[in-house]
């Protein structure tokens, strides 16, 4: 598949910050894009809003993507709306910022499933779509705290790390049904999350500024348009961390 136009994504927690990056790129790109959110519905109608402005097709769907029950509903939805998806983006997840004296069992367990089983629930929702289809791309957000520990607690960065787990996973299982799985590591995009949350600088950064929402979008791009890179994580970074 050569042409992603009219083809079908799913983007998790799209209301904002990264997700809303991807789902902009992909709907510019003529992906139609079910634009998940949590709690931000205006935001996630703003995306939506752009992307037809743009000339593209989007819908937004409510759901906590950390629950089963509402995985099934907002699959459901977007199969109504614009048949399986094809794409899935698992980009929902929270931060955590805190002490590692400070993570007791429940937060622990709490980032874990937001951050890491809500992408292996959706996943499994959508592979059945993507198995029929023949081709399928899936695409985890990882972070650079999945390789430096980073500035956040051990439950973030171990979430982190096992998103790059679970797509070498699918990626291995899945290389010969037209499926990919890859990850994106980014660290320090110009996000809410980044300036507000972790109140970062750019000055951390080599290239000495912010990654900007449409290079992750472009990066996701990269990844749906290319289907011989299987298994990787890309290193969305600006130098601050260098793998071989």
């Amino acid at each position: 598949m050569t042409d992603i136009r009219g083809a079908v994504a799913l983007v998790t927690g799209a209301s904002r910050g990264i997700g809303k990056g991807i789902a902009l790129a992909f709907g510019r790109a003529g992906i139609r894009v079910a634009v998940n959110y949590h709690s931000r519905a205006d935001d996630a109608a703003a995306v939506v809003d752009a992307i037809k402005s743009a000339g593209g097709d989007a819908i937004a769907l409510r759901a906590d993507v950390s629950q089963s029950a509402d995985i099934e509903r907002l699959v459901r939805e977007a199969e109504k709306a614009f048949g399986p998806p094809t794409i899935l983006v698992n980009n929902a997840g929270i931060l955590g910022v805190l002490s590692n004296d400070e993570v007791d069992e429940a937060e622990w367990e709490h980032v874990i499933r937001v951050n890491l089983t809500s992408a292996f629930l959706v996943t499994k929702a959508v592979l059945p779509g993507m198995r029929k289809a023949g081709w399928g791309r899936i695409i985890n957000l990882s972070s650079v705290a999945a390789q430096t520990g980073g500035a956040t607690a051990l439950h973030y960065a171990a979430s982190k790390a096992g998103l790059v787990g679970l797509t070498h996973s699918y990626a291995a299982r899945l290389a010969k049904t037209g499926i990919t799985a890859n990850a994106i590591a980014p660290a320090l995009i110009e996000t809410d999350m980044v300036t507000g949350g972790l109140r970062a600088s750019p000055e951390r950064i080599p290239i000495g500024r912010f990654g900007t929402l449409e290079e992750a979008g472009e990066t996701a791009l990269f990844l749906v348009r290319n289907g011989f890179v299987n298994g990787q994580t890309i290193n969305l970074n600006g130098g601050l961390y260098m793998s071989s």
